[in-house]
């Protein structure tokens, strides 16, 4: 039978106290004056033994989780996966565990999601809304350490971290407009959610300041199938676009899909930017030119930001809310043409 290592046998085997192992183990080394050579020693041990700290046991000893819980809308979109994984491994260095769920696009399962998260002693919460501000009336009287990711709310005040998705697309709509676009179809997201009103925004005042004559806003969700549907009634209309802007890559790829099917060629028949930048654009036959998110400074920041609001004294917890707007840039591939 395999002996079980707890903390009193990383003690006896370098002679040292409980006391003393189990402050180091906590990271209280600094505050009790425990020597860097002392706790150096701890840690080499505890590695060397394969100790794995009894979270349970900590939990109600400190009546703290160290568990940070995690909201997406889906985990099968490329962005929302690398904003789990960056965080998850941000969290887990700093002695967290991260507790993750998908609610698949649904209101309501996200509604019942973070009531269920909400009950389980959470020392912070990173969230991806779906687009219903009504589900988080409970999170603003809780007082939890929370922070928005890429989508919030504007009328309600929540920490967030976002990219400039105005910004985003009216840097699409030059480059387009630049190498001669002047019939330009954009296919949308889920109408409710932030970034993309905000999109919808750029593209709409875009459109004004060039007094362009053609505008095309389709679909309402993230999703390859919205692509493909929404790019074949657009080559089907008299007055076809010259250009599709697709507001995600998973949008894209129900584009590119439609696109082949109807045998139009990009760019030579129709050119195509994206927004995302996932990393298999680079591997598509022809690859697209998009808007890349630093997703992962995105991700960096939110989680340190979550950090420094459970870190600080409770007066400190409710002082203004942080609004972080990151700036985006094109990643020029081989989909739009000069006309």
């Amino acid at each position: 039978m395999e002996k079980i290592v707890t903390i009193k046998t990383i003690a006896n085997n370098i002679n040292l106290s409980l006391t003393t192992v189990s402050r180091v183990l906590n990271g209280s080394a600094e505050k009790y004056r425990i020597s860097s050579k002392t706790s150096k020693l701890v840690l080499e041990e505890a590695n060397r033994i394969g100790y794995i700290p009894n979270m349970a046991a900590k939990t109600l000893r400190l009546n703290k989780s160290r568990t940070i819980g995690l909201l997406l809308p889906s985990l099968s979109n490329p962005f929302f996966s690398l904003v789990a994984s960056t965080v998850n491994q941000l969290f887990y260095a700093r002695g967290y565990v991260v507790l993750m769920s998908d609610c698949n696009n649904d209101k309501e399962e996200e509604k019942k999601l973070l009531r269920s998260m909400l009950s389980q002693n959470l020392m912070g919460l990173l969230v991806i809304p779906t687009g219903d501000k009504k589900n988080f009336v409970d999170l603003t009287s809780s007082r939890l350490p929370s922070i928005f990711i890429d989508r919030y709310f504007k009328d309600v005040a929540f920490h967030h971290v976002s990219t400039d998705h105005y910004g985003s697309v009216q840097q699409l709509m030059s480059l387009l407009y630049d190498k001669g676009h002047r019939k330009i179809a954009c296919i949308q997201g889920d109408r409710n959610v932030m970034s993309n009103i905000l999109r919808i925004e750029g593209y709409k005042d875009f459109v004004k300041s060039k007094m362009l004559d053609f505008s095309y806003i389709g679909g309402s969700s993230f999703t390859s199938e919205e692509g493909y549907i929404e790019t074949k009634i657009l080559l089907q209309m008299q007055d076809e676009p010259t250009a599709i802007v697709a507001f995600s890559d998973t949008i894209l790829l129900g584009v590119l899909k439609a696109l082949k099917e109807e045998k139009k060629v990009v760019p030579q028949d129709i050119s195509v930017v994206s927004i995302d930048n996932s990393e298999y654009l680079d591997y598509l036959e022809v690859p697209i030119t998009s808007i890349s998110q630093p997703v992962r400074q995105i991700s960096n920041l939110a989680a340190k930001l979550l950090l420094g609001l459970i870190e600080a004294p409770n007066e400190e917890k409710v002082k203004d809310t942080h609004s972080i707007l990151l700036e985006s840039n094109i990643i020029h591939r081989s989909s739009v043409k000069q006309i």
